[in-house]
């Protein structure tokens, strides 16, 4: 089975109701071409709009629906915004377990999108997409290889793909497309 981890297309914005940019939707549109030939039967994606509107596309081409699972909302570093925000962000990798007040520890958000990723391998053989956010992305890939960290975080586009083959319990993560 394919599990393909999808960082969104260009949005306007962080809000949950941020739209893709005009770029954005052209980015959506090359990475339903990428994603057409993969063999899909299951579309997931974060509840933020612009992860919806990253895999529409896709979706349409293949007449599938796009499920929306909250655990793969992006994760909240802090309940205010701070103009340090790189600098507690880059923390959380080094510690996974700080959690700052209103957010989430690393280790919290890394355990919620597994958790997404557990249910498709258990209940499902069909290759899936599973569309979310930059940091959360970067922890699911972490969970995968312990060397993904802040740099590599800083280093994901919009949109990215990466590839988690599963087979039995054996896994291979790459890196597959770039936006």
């Amino acid at each position: 089975m394919d599990i393909f981890l999808v960082r969104h297309c260009q949005a306007h914005g962080q809000e949950t109701d941020a739209p893709l940019t005009e770029t954005g939707r052209e980015q959506a549109y090359h990475l339903a071409e990428f994603l057409q030939k993969k063999e899909i039967g299951l579309i997931i994606s974060s509840p933020f709009l612009r992860a919806r509107q990253s895999v529409q596309p896709l979706a349409e081409q293949l007449g599938l629906s796009v499920a929306v699972d909250e655990r793969l909302g992006e994760r909240i570093l802090c309940a205010e915004n701070h103009p340090d925000w790189r600098d507690m962000l880059e923390k959380t990798f080094d510690d996974l377990d700080l959690c700052y007040p209103g957010g989430e520890s690393s280790r919290e958000a890394m355990h919620r999108a597994h958790s997404v990723i557990q249910e498709v391998i258990a209940s499902s053989s069909a290759n899936t997409v599973l569309a979310t956010h930059g940091n959360l992305l970067s922890l699911l890939l972490k969970h995968y290889d312990d060397s993904m960290g802040f740099a590599q975080w800083q280093g994901l586009t919009n949109p990215d793909v990466y590839l988690l083959s599963v087979d039995g319990k054996r896994t291979k993560l790459q890196r597959i497309w770039m936006g």
